[in-house]
């Protein structure tokens, strides 16, 4: 066995640990709670179950590719790290101060997020950079070193370093750091030079904060994890999923942790991404729900949407503005607090809420039985016929349907005079409004219509509802891919080792420097590089080139995508062009009589994936065999009907059911409503198609 290449990934999730071992073709895959105070102990026992269904030992793994939430989770719970933000004198306050923008305009009673590190701990240095990267006050050693001291007598774990406009010159920050790192070997140092290397200062020093808040955590926990790995005999390399979608070295995560917030979910999209391929499908909504949030990506022409900027713990109502910028190469994606353990609740308007709050798996749904006595998604779910509730999580967790009732009743349905169907539809639809809102959003803001998409459904309770999904966003068709239920883990698998390296440098169009730029890409491909090769030194490398442009006097820019040949020989007439055509797509028109400028540049560096292996999909043929039937919640019908109910290993290709049914798997459950087809396609897929869209 050691010679074949045995794979496996690990997803560390707000309520379940999935794990999937890929092996001579095949796949195997297990789902255990989350252990949040030890997340290293869910991981192993999962590496353990899916080891002996797999006839393997821990010591056969090639390889392991781990993402996790710990880093999330530590910003939004505020648990990480004593931290200082060592910055220039008149800029202390510049992450309390934030952009001085108000997310919601007409609230007279708007409360800001308090800023990550507070003002206590804020500390300054009498220097000074321009915005041409030259030295108007230099910074003197002596003061440096008192200011070690200063935190050496305050207890700090970890440092932030941001100075102003250090994106262009670094020499001061990297002074910082040479004394910290003399004076005070046990403390760990963060550079907004190095973990964020772009204009805007707030952003740039919010992401270094955070880089340094979750440092001596995420060290910790990966020094834990390694020694429980080679307690079981895994003695293989251990990476690490980041927020771009690749993957990189345990060392460049210790470094740059801050880049993992996001890595499950960037999984998730690369899983999708796969599948699209096989099927080419050029437009594709990525659907991940899992037991604490729901995830909504775009998938274009085969790749997830990207992004430079990504905020993390929005505190009012997910709204844009409301939480706290991460600056570092991120896949685009809408992340919502809708769940299958999401709390529902009705507020002082006799309005049902669901999320952001989440019971997790400590005490997780009340139908857990585990303390839980809050009624979530999974509770209305398991009311509404949609779970088995002996067989949930392969049989793992026995489902009380009592519990569940008792906790709808208790908080919604005695509340709105409701009986406990009622309550239980009542909850799914809201909270499969809320996922639709936040698909419709995310289309419009990069000008996608959604009705000429198809849905890829993942995560353990994407399959429950992305029917209904369907319904509400007039799309005809999703696919439910083998191992939905820990498809961020199987992403991982699939996941190229990347790096990219970003680099903010003003260049007009009409004073274009060329050689400037040529030397620019030079400098970050070399960058790029280095990390990819700290994972994969022999293979070979491919790159993407992109320009950030805008309008002079805009605020924010576009992603214009460029040729190797641009950045060798940069040609202002070819770069206008590019930059021209993207924005009429956005905008639906250019502007006349206005110069444009480039404010940042950047490099992916990545190995080459395999390209995914064509299916041909197949259409309905026989019926598959149903094991028996079920009551189900038909919202079509406004009650409950007889629903088939299916194994999923039945579902061969071109086997077919149609609705209302029920297909089960060990790790989900698909539901198809009534007005469409379920299909068996070659690769194992599920297609969902409703059944107007076949006639036509």
């Amino acid at each position: 066995m050691a010679e074949q290449q045995i794979r496996l990934g690990v997803d560390v999730g707000g309520t379940f640990t999935d794990v999937a071992l890929e092996v001579d073709g095949a796949l195997f895959s297990t789902k255990v709670l989350t252990d949040y105070t030890a997340p290293e102990v869910a991981i192993v026992d999962a590496i353990a179950n899916v080891c002996g269904d797999a006839g393997l030992k821990p010591g056969d793994l090639s390889v392991i590719i781990h993402g996790t939430t710990l880093a999330t989770n530590a910003l939004i719970e505020r648990k990480g790290a004593k931290t200082a933000l060592i910055t220039t004198k008149g800029f202390r306050d510049v992450i309390e101060m934030r952009t001085e923008s108000r997310f919601e305009q007409y609230d007279l009673n708007l409360k800001l997020p308090e800023a990550l590190i507070d003002r206590e701990h804020r500390l300054v240095l009498n220097e000074r950079i321009d915005a041409r990267g030259e030295v108007l006050i230099g910074l003197e050693r002596a003061e440096v070193e008192a200011m070690a001291e200063t935190v050496r007598a305050g207890g700090y774990d970890s440092v932030a370093v941001g100075l102003i406009h250090s994106y262009l010159n670094d020499a001061h920050e990297k002074l910082v750091r040479e004394v910290l790192e003399d004076r005070l070997p046990d403390v760990l140092v963060s550079l907004s030079s190095e973990v964020s290397p772009q204009m805007r200062e707030y952003e740039r020093f919010n992401t270094v904060a955070a880089n340094a808040y979750v440092k001596p955590q995420m060290a910790s926990y990966l020094s834990r994890l390694a020694e429980r790995l080679k307690g079981i005999g895994a003695k293989c390399p251990v990476f690490l999923m980041h927020s771009g979608g690749g993957i990189i070295s345990l060392e460049s995560a210790l470094q740059f942790p801050v880049r993992l917030v996001e890595s499950g979910p960037a999984g998730g999209a690369i899983f999708a991404a796969h599948i699209a391929g096989r099927y080419e499908m050029n437009r594709v909504l990525s659907f991940d729900m899992g037991g604490t949030t729901a995830k909504i990506c775009l998938i274009k022409d085969l790749a997830p949407k990207t992004s430079r900027v990504f905020e993390v713990a929005r505190t009012y109502r997910f709204k844009k503005g409301s939480g706290m910028p991460i600056s570092i190469p991120v896949i685009d994606m809408v992340e919502i607090g809708a769940g299958g353990g999401s709390i529902a609740h009705v507020d002082a308007m006799r309005q049902i809420r669901v999320g952001p709050h989440s019971a997790g798996s400590e005490p997780g749904p009340a139908c857990y039985q585990r303390g839980g006595d809050a009624p979530t998604v999974t509770d209305a779910d398991l009311a509404l016929g949609r779970l088995d509730p002996d067989e949930f999580a392969g049989g793992s967790i026995v489902l009380s349907a009592k519990a569940s009732g008792d906790a709808l009743s208790k908080d919604v349905g005695t509340t709105l005079d409701m009986d406990g169907a009622t309550a239980a539809f009542a909850v799914c639809e809201v909270v499969d409004e809320n996922m639709a809102n936040a698909a419709r959003v995310h289309a419009v803001e990069n000008g996608e219509d959604l009705s000429k998409y198809s849905i890829i459904a993942f995560g353990g309770a994407a399959p429950l509802h992305a029917g209904r999904l369907c319904e509400k966003l007039g799309i005809g068709k999703v696919l439910i891919p083998p191992g939905a239920g820990v498809g961020s883990a199987i992403g991982f698998l699939k996941a190229p080792f990347s790096f990219e390296a970003t680099r903010s440098i003003y260049q007009r169009l009409s004073s274009f420097q060329a050689d400037v730029v040529r030397q620019l890409f030079a400098d970050l491909k070399a960058e790029a590089t280095q990390f990819v090769r700290t994972c994969d030194p022999a293979s070979r490398i491919v790159y993407d080139y992109k320009a950030y442009v805008r309008y002079v006097g805009q605020g924010w820019e576009i992603p214009v995508e460029l040729s190797e040949a641009n950045t060798l020989s940069p040609d202002t007439g070819e770069l206008l062009a590019l930059f021209e055509k993207q924005y009429e797509i956005l905008f639906g028109r250019t502007v006349e009589g206005l110069d444009v400028e480039v404010t940042s540049w950047s490099i992916n560096a990545a190995t080459p994936v395999d390209a995914a292996e064509p299916v041909k999909a197949s259409s309905a043929g026989e019926g598959a065999k149903a094991g028996g039937t079920r009551q189900l919640f038909d919202p079509a019908a406004g009650g409950y009907v007889e629903a088939k109910v299916v194994e999923r290993t039945s579902m061969a290709a071109g086997n077919h059911v149609e609705g209302p049914a029920i297909i089960t798997e060990a790790e989900t459950t698909i539901i198809v409503p009534s007005d469409f087809t379920a299909i068996g396609q070659p690769d194992g897929c599920i297609e969902l198609t409703r059944i107007e869209e076949q006639a036509s």
